[in-house]
């Protein structure tokens, strides 16, 4: 039987430090490492469409653009991640973050960006030969969806109005642009093509948004599936 390889010393260094992030922000018990890579994203909402459209196929996706490209390692704990890059260690909380999935021009099959507890976005990716990205991706989406899920419900329970970049729910209604929706007539949320539509009276109707310009739209799905007369499929 062959024993675990033995860690040089930069990586006793970098794996304390991942431990200590992790620690200060409470993330809890380590549960999976994985390799993947990221890329520090930016804001590009300002920049010409063609930048626009030639930064969303190197794989950035929706309003998100990058700077960089280096290797990095996950860490997956119980209530967030970290994400080693170029020397920095990103820390993400499940709770508080932001992910945004790539768009469908995204030469990525599983990518997003995210924010970290500093607000600085990063997007992640797999890269050659990594098989595993799927499951990560995987990770953090049921991650942020366990920890804001039933927070979202307690707010929505107490009248508060809650926001997923142009759409928005209460108790009552979901909205988006003009339009404002009884929860009785949803019965079905869907991401198709990087859209997001929902079945209202049984007739599919688009948000106008996509689903990389929508913060956490698995949340959103989750509480249509809890609102909703018949729930997401």
């Amino acid at each position: 039987m062959t024993g675990a390889a033995r860690r040089t010393p930069g990586e006793e260094l970098l794996l304390a430090r991942v431990s200590a992030a992790a620690g200060r922000e409470r993330l809890g018990k380590r549960c999976a490492t994985y390799a993947g890579a990221a890329h520090t994203a930016y804001a590009m909402t300002r920049w010409p469409r063609a930048i626009r459209d030639l930064l969303a196929f190197a794989g950035c996706g929706g309003r998100h653009g990058a700077k960089g490209h280096e290797d990095a390692r996950l860490d997956l704990y119980e209530h967030g991640m970290t994400i080693a890059v170029k020397g920095r260690i990103h820390v993400v909380r499940y709770d508080s973050t932001a992910v945004f999935p790539a768009g469908p021009a995204s030469r990525y099959a599983s990518a997003c960006t995210l924010t970290d507890v500093h607000g600085a976005r990063v997007l992640l990716h797999g890269g050659p030969g990594q098989e595993d990205t799927a499951e990560w991706w995987s990770e953090i989406r049921r991650g942020v969806t366990r920890a804001q899920l039933s927070t979202a419900l307690a707010a929505l329970g107490r009248g508060e109005r809650l926001t997923f970049g142009d759409v928005w729910l209460t108790r009552e209604d979901l909205g988006y642009g003009e339009i404002c929706v009884r929860w009785q007539q949803i019965r079905r949320v869907r991401f198709r093509e990087g859209a997001v539509e929902l079945d209202v009276d049984g007739t599919w109707h688009g948000l106008g948004s996509g689903a990389s310009e929508i913060p956490n739209p698995f949340v959103l799905r989750a509480l249509v599936e809890s609102l909703g007369p018949e729930g997401a499929r």
